[in-house]
């Protein structure tokens, strides 16, 4: 009797036991992390001279970074000025002058302190089999060469006008060299790789362009150099873009384009340093 008394006094603690313990609560749904800049691909504007160093220098930027991703839009650089004052998205701007950064500024789309980054020279290119054959400086204002250059309101193209005025401010070529030459222009482009693009195939007789450039089409074209006494030197500037969508990691591009990392690529594709 002792024993079943026993058995049912366990039993009841234990029941008792039972009705108060707590019910299971469930828990509480995880809260999805917040989203990092670096998830959003980087946007580079950037002009089109700048479009085999860049990219080169992305991969090694994305090594860099882990997680991150650059993606460019490489073009003269009026038309990426006219691109992010009509709204586009971007969170970097290279220019190929200091004219298009300056114009940004103005109207207040530039988030931070533009910085030269790099400078660049001015080369007169023919192509390979240079049938017309042009040796000299001189020869770019004999009656029928095929010239084509950049229009003016595109840096290489302002550029090339500023180095003809040189030219013609010497007895060596004549007050009408720059005239001479400019009747020979048969076409204008918005790039300086519309330029390279069309001499390379033939289209034109010569064309002038940035060092640079004339060096990513060794073999398909030849390079005549201009003194430096009559050369432009393009200035590089770069700055993050007001607003810029992802202002911390634009931030870190520009420090890596400024570093000797990035500096050392610019130099590897014929980019004069800044200073």
């Amino acid at each position: 009797m002792k024993r079943i008394l026993f058995v049912i006094a366990v039993l009841g603690i234990l029941g008792l036991n039972a009705c108060a313990a707590p019910a299971p609560t469930a828990a509480p749904p995880t809260a999805a992390p917040p989203a990092l800049a670096s998830d959003t691909p980087l946007t580079v504007y950037a002009a089109a001279s700048l479009t085999t160093a860049f990219k080169e220098i992305a991969a090694e930027f994305e090594k860099a970074n882990p997680g991150s991703q650059v993606e460019f839009n490489f073009a003269g650089s009026q038309d990426l000025v006219a691109q992010i004052s009509n709204g586009a998205r971007a969170d970097v701007f290279a220019s190929a002058d200091l004219k298009n950064m300056d114009a940004l500024q103005k109207q207040a789309l530039v988030g931070g302190t533009p910085q030269v980054f790099a400078r660049n020279k001015l080369v007169v290119i023919v192509p390979q089999d240079n049938k017309a054959g042009i040796q000299t400086l001189q020869d770019l204002s004999k009656p029928g060469v095929k010239l084509v250059v950049a229009d003016k309101t595109v840096p290489v193209g302002n550029y090339t006008l500023q180095a003809l005025d040189k030219l013609s401010a010497d007895a060596t070529y004549g007050a009408g060299f720059r005239d001479a030459v400019l009747k020979n222009v048969v076409s204008q482009e918005n790039n300086v790789k519309a330029v390279l693009s069309k001499v390379s195939l033939g289209e034109a007789d010569a064309g002038v362009v940035y060092s640079t450039d004339a060096q990513t089409a060794v073999g398909k074209v030849l390079t005549l150099e201009i003194p430096e006494s009559f050369n432009v030197l393009a200035l590089y500037p770069i700055a993050t873009v007001k607003a810029a969508p992802n202002a911390a990691l634009a931030e870190k591009w520009i420090e890596y384009i400024l570093s000797p990392q990035g500096q050392a690529i610019l130099l590897k594709y014929g980019f004069i340093p800044p200073s």
